[in-house]
This record gives structure tokens, C-alpha cells and sequence, in this order.
């Protein structure tokens, strides 16, 4: 286990994982440019492709004790570390159990390649540990849940998923990308592989794009066998903007999270708004299991207006709240996830999943609530005169 674990999470954000300045003191960690190193004499050979310059390890340094494993490693997108970490388990003939709600990015990557691969895949029926059970077979290698999932917030009991997953001798891998490390840490439930979009709360400002994933040594050397071939590393001034984003991100989570909470109450009073997906509502389906493995609800939630509201018009009346690509910045933004982050799914695939064409996704920054609930006020009003 990290032994960084131990500190704070704001000390951990702060100063695990960074570089000493020798040379000048500088108070932030330096930015190492260099593409080439050298290779006789030293004790380490440093290539970028292999996730091994100065910055990638003090980053991987930061992430691991974040969600306390081992080891770490991040990729140059979500999708990346996605990919590469299913790829680095799965071989012609073994096969997968997928949560049946998952970023339409990930449904999209199994589903048009897994076949190309000779790789087998289920999907469940539902989030029940029952149906998870159900899909297993002899040759099933993994199981990958994401909790949160994306865009309905739905929540996985991720200790029962460990527990049927050891059952069997089954590896574990979880999206956490919407959780973040300050919300949940998988690895307290038994979960193996930690897996982030670091472009959304890890960045945080909505100017990185990244990957990562964090697991026990033995794990992130599997995965580092098949990365390096793939390619998917970050440039180090990425590396390092993503070091400088991480010291906030207790800070910025906690508020989004006290904020989400704010808006999804306030929201689900709304007379105009229809349904709302938010697992610290405790009308939500999975509120207890939620306050059971979550520390806070997080930022995210989603939304449906009453059908005589026009959803996108609603939108584009907006003016502090961005309709914008994306989530998990200091800024709030909505989104339309038939359009965008699950377009890439049949329209009979979303309904299957319960994402309606009028849903609204809301990723809540950290501006003042009533600045946004009035904001929404006036959409609203815009909108329906």
C-alpha cells in the first residue's frame, strides 16, 4: 500500500509527487521538455513512450497516493487508459462483463473493436449483483463498472462486484472519472484497477486532456507492457499543467459537490424540471448505497425538463451556465448527452439505457449556487414566454 496514503488529501494534492527544484528552489515542481535522454550510465533510461521522464513518475507519485495503490500511470486521454488497461487483460477468447449504463466512449470501444480482437462481451440487465453473476463464464477475465455512471448517476455496489470478482478469480477495473479520488476510493471496496478521464475533475479547468489509471504494481506493469506498444503517453508540459491542477482538487470537488447538491435540491422542486439523476437526493434508487461508499455525492447530475419545454432551446437561453462538450471544470456546464457524449450509441441503444433525447447533463462548478439558480430562472422564463 502507498505509505503516502497516511497524509491528508490537501497534503497529498500539495506535495506528493513533486519535483525539487536543486537548482533554483523554485516553490513548484520544474518542467523537464526534453524528448531525449541519456541512455549509458545512468539508472534509469528515460523515453517518453515509456511513461518514464522525470514528470510522468512524479505525477504517477501524486495519483497512486490519491486513490492508494501502488503505482500509477497516465495516458494522453480517458479513453486511452481505457482502452489500453481492458487490452492489457483481455485476449482472443477471454471475455468481459460490462455494467449495462457506461460512457457512451467506452459502450462505443467495446462494441466496435472487441470483435476485431476475438474478445467476448456482456453487458448486464441491470446494476444488481445478480445479474453481474449471470453474465459471467468460464472465460470471463474482467469486470468493469463505473460508479457514478455516465450521465444518470447511477451507483454500483463495488464491494459486492469484488467480492463475486474474487469468487471467480476475476479482475476488476472501475471508471472513477466522475467520483474522483476525494469522493470515493475504489480500492476500500476491493476494487483493483482505478481508471480516470483526468481531462474532467483531475484537470479541472477544461484545458488538459488525459488519462490514468492507478492499481498495485504487478497490475500497472501489465499495463505499462502493452502502453508502451500503443503509444498513448502524455507530453510533459501536459504532465506538468496536470500536476499543478491536482494541488486544488480537494478543494474544487468539495465545493462542486456542496453545489450539486444545492441545485439538485432545488431543482427537484422546480416545477418545470421533470425528473432529477442525483445520488445524494434521497429520492434517488441508490441513495443509501451511495452514502455507504461515497464521502460526497459529487458534482454531477442530470436533469429532464417537463415535455413542453424545448430542451435545447432551454440551453442556448443560458448565459452564465455554458452548453458546452465535456464536464468537471470550475465552470458549470450542461450538455445534451443523445448529442454528444453518447451520440456515438443508436437511439435504441440510449433508450435501453434509460438516456432519453431531452436529458440534460449538468456538470455544477463553483460559482455561487444562487448565481446559478438564477440563471436557470431566467432560461426557464425565456424559454416558455
Amino acid at each position: 500500500m502507498n505509505k503516502n496514503t497516511n497524509l491528508g488529501i490537501n497534503t497529498i494534492c500539495t506535495h506528493v509527487g513533486e519535483l525539487k527544484d536543486e537548482q533554483f528552489k523554485g516553490a513548484i515542481s520544474p518542467l523537464y521538455m526534453s524528448t531525449s535522454y541519456q541512455f549509458d550510465s545512468v539508472d534509469v533510461k528515460r523515453y517518453p513512450r515509456y511513461f518514464n521522464t522525470p514528470n510522468q513518475e512524479a505525477l504517477c507519485k501524486k495519483i497512486a497516493a490519491l486513490e492508494k495503490t501502488d503505482d500509477a500511470l497516465i495516458f494522453g486521454s480517458g479513453m486511452a487508459a481505457v482502452s489500453t488497461s481492458l487490452l492489457a487483460f483481455l485476449k482472443q477468447g477471454d471475455h468481459v462483463v460490462l455494467q449495462e449504463t457506461l460512457y457512451g466512449g467506452t459502450y462505443n470501444f467495446v462494441v466496435e473493436e472487441f470483435d476485431k480482437f476475438g474478445i467476448e462481451y456482456s453487458f448486464t440487465k441491470s446494476l444488481a449483483i445478480k445479474d453481474f453473476e449471470r453474465e459471467i463464464k468460464s472465460n470471463t477475465r474482467v469486470i468493469f463498472i463505473e460508479t457514478p455512471s455516465n450521465p444518470l448517476l447511477k451507483i454500483v455496489d463495488m464491494n459486492e462486484v469484488s467480492l463475486l470478482a474474487k469468487k471467480h478469480g476475476i479482475i476488476t477495473m472501475i471508471d472513477n472519472t466522475f467520483a474522483s479520488p476525494v469522493n470515493q476510493t475504489p480500492i476500500d471496496f476491493g476494487i483493483d484497477i482505478m481508471i480516470h478521464s483526468a481531462t474532467k475533475y483531475m484537470g479541472g479547468h477544461s484545458d488538459i486532456l488525459a488519462g490514468a489509471v492507478a492499481a498495485s504494481e504487478e497490475h500497472v506493469k501489465r499495463i505499462w507492457n502493452i502502453a508502451k506498444n500503443l503509444g498513448g503517453s502524455l507530453s510533459d508540459f501536459t504532465v506538468w499543467m496536470l500536476e499543478r491542477s491536482l494541488k486544488t482538487l480537494n478543494l474544487r470537488v468539495k465545493r462542486q459537490s456542496k453545489n450539486a447538491l444545492k441545485m439538485a435540491k432545488y431543482l427537484e422542486k422546480n416545477k418545470y424540471i421533470d425528473t432529477v439523476y442525483y445520488p445524494g437526493l434521497k429520492s434517488h434508487e441508490n441513495y443509501k448505497l451511495a452514502k455507504a461508499q461515497m464521502k460526497y455525492f459529487g458534482g454531477m447530475l442530470s436533469f429532464e425538463l417537463i415535455k413542453e419545454i424545448d430542451t435545447m432551446k432551454f440551453q442556448r437561453n443560458l448565459q452564465l451556465i455554458k452548453p458546452s462538450m465535456s464536464l468537471a471544470g470550475v465552470e458549470s456546464t450542461v450538455l445534451s448527452p443523445a448529442q454528444t457524449s453518447h451520440a456515438l450509441l443508436s437511439k435504441e441503444e440510449r433508450d435501453s439505457q434509460g438516456i432519453k433525447d431531452g436529458l440534460i447533463r449538468f456538470s455544477v462548478g463553483i460559482e455561487e449556487t444562487e448565481d446559478l439558480i438564477e440563471d436557470i430562472e431566467q432560461a426557464l422564463y425565456n424559454t416558455i414566454k
